[in-house]
């Protein structure tokens, strides 16, 4: 297949359950293994949202063999670093280090994940930890600016929740609970281990399958719900309150903040999810064409020829269930309308008029770039198998720079008119008390 040429990877299943995705590069002495997990926000029950990212805290608080901290030291001797990060839609945790020092390190790490203690003691004190997590979020006009936009566009689904939860809720979060959400969905099922680097496949295969085999002794005998507490945790039925939504008219809200030295325009539009990559990658496409740096159509008139806007762009965010299209705005509160107006004007403009060539070219090119420029390092490749193996299949990310090549101006015009509409989207406005 002529993309594995440019972008080789190697796909297994080990029979742990685990998924393993492989590359080889030769010309590195690093290594990167980036464990993703499908146990994001959405899998937590409305009454304990927040936590999957308060045990992505927790995970490093160590185990029965590993002492709260030991982790960090082991990796950092080794001259390694490490991190994590949850999302709706997964967690990941990866590690980077020597080639050389990868039997030592990998092994701490899968160890974390499959026997987390959750100390109650350590839970008391990262909990703190998270509740300022979530106080600094409110300090910061663009974070409630978005989670404002996202609940009024996701008012029925986990995606409208913020991934941090909310302060009462994480008030109310056990030790025991966590243990069950934790025993609920970090199965080797549920993992997907990315190890790309200086490192053969058969060097990894049999690194992973070992260190994560030798890990799994107390949780194989482990149901998949083990308490009627951890019973809502998994089990995502859906259910008609969590289907993703439908934007009819314009949803519109405003909040007002006081130190606020310049107004903010928020809107978004509903793309579909990865049952609809085809559509998915045209939206990207579509995004870029609107807000996707200088020469985009927003940048230019807006910004550089009317000077309405100090920054706007455009955004699409690839989710499972149901990806959100953005276009952002920093403005001066009496521009808001007018620029809003704009927008829209832009907007019926993709549907009534074709993109011309020259412009839909130059778009392509800038995506492909930047595609190249963010998968040249041994974590971007891990980083991009890994998401892509957790929301969908991993053979997907190899396939972005064809798909973008192949828009025609005609498929972009019917993608505009059936999920760009000029009346039908939520904005948020934030102004200056």
């Amino acid at each position: 297949m002529q993309i594995a040429l440019v972008f080789p990877a190697n796909f297994f299943r080990l029979d742990s359950g685990i998924t393993v995705i492989h590359q080889y590069l030769p010309t590195t002495g690093v290594v990167v293994a980036d464990v993703w997990l499908n146990a994001g926000a959405v899998k937590e029950p409305e009454h304990e949202s927040g936590m999957a990212h308060f045990l992505e805290h927790m995970i490093f608080k160590g185990t029965a063999a590993i002492q709260p901290g030991q982790f960090d030291r082991e990796i950092e001797n080794k001259g390694g670093m490490t991190n994590a990060a949850t999302s709706h839609d997964y967690a990941h945790y990866f590690l980077t280090t020597a080639t050389a020092y990868l039997e030592d390190t990998l092994p701490y790490l899968a160890e974390l994940l499959l026997n987390a203690a959750i100390p109650e003691d350590e839970f008391e004190r990262e909990r703190d930890v998270v509740l300022e997590e979530i106080r600094s979020c409110y300090d910061d006009p663009d974070w409630i600016g978005f989670q404002a936009l996202s609940e009024s566009v996701y008012q029925l689904h986990p995606y409208g929740r913020s991934v941090l939860g909310t302060a009462k809720n994480l008030q109310q979060h056990s030790p025991d609970a966590m243990r069950c959400f934790h025993r609920q969905h970090y199965r080797p099922e549920n993992m997907t281990v990315a190890v790309v680097g200086g490192i053969e496949a058969d060097l990894a295969l049999d690194l992973i399958d070992r260190t994560f085999a030798e890990k799994m002794t107390e949780i194989q005998s482990l149901p998949h719900v083990d308490s009627p507490h951890a019973a809502p945790a998994n089990l995502p039925t859906k259910k008609t309150a969590e289907l993703p939504p439908v934007l009819l008219g314009i949803r519109r809200q405003e909040i007002k903040l006081p130190n606020l030295e310049q107004a903010r325009l928020m809107m978004a539009w509903v793309g579909p999810g990865v049952d609809n990559f085809r559509s998915a990658y045209g939206l990207d496409l579509l995004s870029v064409i609107l807000g996707g740096g200088r020469s985009s159509r927003l940048v230019r008139e807006l910004r550089e020829d009317r000077q309405l806007v100090q920054a706007i762009s455009s955004d699409f965010s690839l989710q499972r269930e149901s990806s959100l299209f953005t276009i952002s705005a920093l403005l001066e509160p009496q521009n808001l309308e007018r620029v809003e107006f704009l927008i829209r004007a832009h907007l019926e403009e993709l549907q009534t008029k074709p993109i011309c060539l020259a412009e839909l070219e130059r778009c392509k090119r800038l995506m492909c770039n930047d595609y190249n420029f963010y998968t040249e390092t041994p974590s971007q490749i891990a980083g991009l198998y890994g998401y892509y193996s957790t929301i969908a299949s991993a053979q997907l990310a190899l396939l972005y720079p064809q798909q973008i090549q192949s828009f025609q101006p005609e498929e972009l015009q019917k993608l505009a008119a059936r999920y760009l509409l000029p009346h039908e989207y939520a904005v948020t406005l934030l102004r200056p008390c």
